[in-house]
């Protein structure tokens, strides 16, 4: 059998995947109503709720659409969405992506995978993640009895402590956009290409929070993640034209 990304077997392993989250989404939300109702919560309200919350996810779906676009022309359709409609994210699997790609000398946005190197890129790309998901059951509870016993002793060293996880665990995901910058000292340019994307996103993003400031646009902050999205990537072709 010849192997390609976009082979149906993937299709149809991804979509068995897919279909036992949305099994699991629509019990709970059939959990939920249940519960809800039992509580004696108002229809109207609640019905108003759903219709609120399905309309919101448009906007996230937008980015995913957009994740998998960008990731399947290396790894076709069937992974990326599979990836996407799980616990993935498009800063995670496209690091993860990449770098496997990278290991087996071949370069991401232009490689061509055989099976042995596809299923190499899966392992990266699920495996990897999955470490999280082992980790909460073991030392979650823990660290949010030691994070609620700091902020009862000291709130503002909890609020610092908090803060610096925080920014350490985007310091990863800047750190590869910045990675290849001094390749500007060897006379390529390619390597602020990720920044001016990244600044270019930054700016949409503080336009859309002084719209929603000064213009009180408030359905604007439902969308700025991915209005940015959309510009900061557009943005990379003219870019990438230009300092190529």
């Amino acid at each position: 059998m010849e192997f390609y990304v976009n082979h149906p077997v993937i299709f149809l392993l991804s979509g068995i995947l897919i279909v036992a989250v949305l099994v699991q989404s629509v019990w709970f939300l059939v959990k939920a109503l249940r519960r809800a109702k039992a509580l004696g919560m108002d229809a109207a309200k609640l019905k108003k709720l759903i219709i609120s919350a399905a309309t919101f996810t448009i906007a996230p779906a937008i980015a995913i659409v957009i994740s998998v676009m960008t990731l399947s022309k290396d790894l076709g359709v069937a992974l990326p969405w599979m990836r996407l409609s799980v616990v993935g994210s498009l800063s995670y699997e496209t690091i993860a992506a990449s770098n496997a790609v990278g290991a087996m000398g071949l370069e991401f946005g232009s490689a061509s995978l055989n099976a042995s190197q596809f299923v190499t890129v899966v392992i990266v790309m699920t495996v990897s993640i999955m470490v999280g998901i082992w980790l909460v059951p073991l030392v979650a509870k823990k660290m949010q009895s030691g994070m609620i016993t700091m902020e009862k002793r000291d709130k503002k060293w909890s609020e610092i402590f908090t803060s610096a996880m925080f920014i350490g665990m985007i310091s990863a995901f800047v750190g590869f956009v910045f990675c290849d910058v001094l390749s500007v000292t060897k006379g390529d340019f390619t390597g602020i290409i990720p920044v001016l994307v990244m600044v270019v996103s930054a700016v949409v993003m503080l336009l859309s929070g002084l719209l929603v400031k000064v213009l009180k646009w408030q359905w604007i902050s439902d969308y700025a993640l991915p209005i940015s999205l959309v510009v900061g990537m557009a943005s990379a072709i003219p870019i990438t034209a230009w300092l190529s």
